[in-house]
């Protein structure tokens, strides 16, 4: 899917599932359910029934590389990825890695997420600048996901620091949208936790597509988060849920409730669209 453009791949699979639903595949097998413990490539296993339930009703999946490089288990992420491009090819894959380097190393943190992996997009951080953000937006048909305000309690303590009479998120929102987004396949991370600053990021942006972690287990409101996020066309997020889904249940029935987690989100966002 290399020729297609991120943000026409994404908008393809908002249209055709009617979903801004994206399902974080954060692999933890302490919470897996016995049956699933047991399975020689259990992380795997897990991961394809999650899949298999909730195919049909997302616009984008979200793996975490931390869950899977803390268990040297980067052959069963392949193997998940593998999985979506037979089993849902029409979805676009988000590698949320976040990676943040110097340019040559930048390089190759690009390369493993596009050529290894072959993710659609991924995750980075703008702290270190534009050179270390160029090896990735070089990728022009492949999503930038750049962290802006994040959803965690901390994120405050720099993104919220006043430089010339701004804060550091709204510089890097305007930064991101201005300078970096020149093929127009950057995105920007703005959490469900912060709904303020959610309208104001889209304010200053326009029709920038935001990445929107931080309901479910974070407790970020749904409505808000669409009401304040949304383009005038009732799209421009993905609203991320991980935890909130893939851990619906620890037993036996995980991927049906995973399955019925998901249909609930997408309800609720999408009786909050335009």
């Amino acid at each position: 899917m290399s020729h297609i453009n991120f943000s026409e791949l994404l908008d393809r699979a908002i249209t055709a599932q009617n979903s801004l639903v994206c399902v974080g595949l954060d692999p933890e097998p302490e919470h897996f359910p016995s049956a699933i413990k047991k399975h020689p490539r259990a992380i795997f296993k897990f991961n394809r029934e999650i899949i298999e339930a909730t195919a049909d009703l997302v616009c984008a999946y979200k793996p975490q590389i931390a869950h899977y490089a803390a268990l040297g288990a980067e052959d069963q992420l392949m193997e998940t990825i593998t999985y979506i491009r037979q089993r849902a090819p029409t979805i676009p894959i988000i590698l949320d890695s976040k990676r943040g380097d110097i340019g040559n190393t930048a390089k190759k943190y690009a390369y493993e997420a596009f050529e290894r992996y072959g993710a659609d997009a991924v995750t980075i951080n703008p702290y270190l600048g534009f050179d270390a953000a160029e090896p990735f937006l070089e990728y022009a048909n492949k999503g930038i996901v750049v962290l802006c305000r994040t959803s965690n309690a901390g994120a405050h303590e720099f993104q919220n620091l006043v430089v010339e009479g701004k804060k550091l998120y709204q510089i890097v929102a305007e930064h991101v949208a201005e300078r970096w987004n020149k093929n127009g396949n950057c995105l920007l991370v703005v959490g469900a936790t912060h709904p303020t600053e959610l309208a104001d990021i889209r304010a200053r942006t326009g029709e920038m597509t935001f990445l929107v972690p931080g309901v479910g287990a974070q407790g970020g409101d749904i409505a808000l988060a669409v009401k304040n996020g949304q383009t005038k066309n009732g799209r421009g997020i993905v609203i991320n849920s991980s935890r909130g889904i893939i851990y619906s249940s620890s037993g036996a029935d995980f991927a049906d409730a995973a399955r019925s987690a998901t249909l609930e989100l997408r309800t609720t966002i999408n009786l909050n669209r335009y």
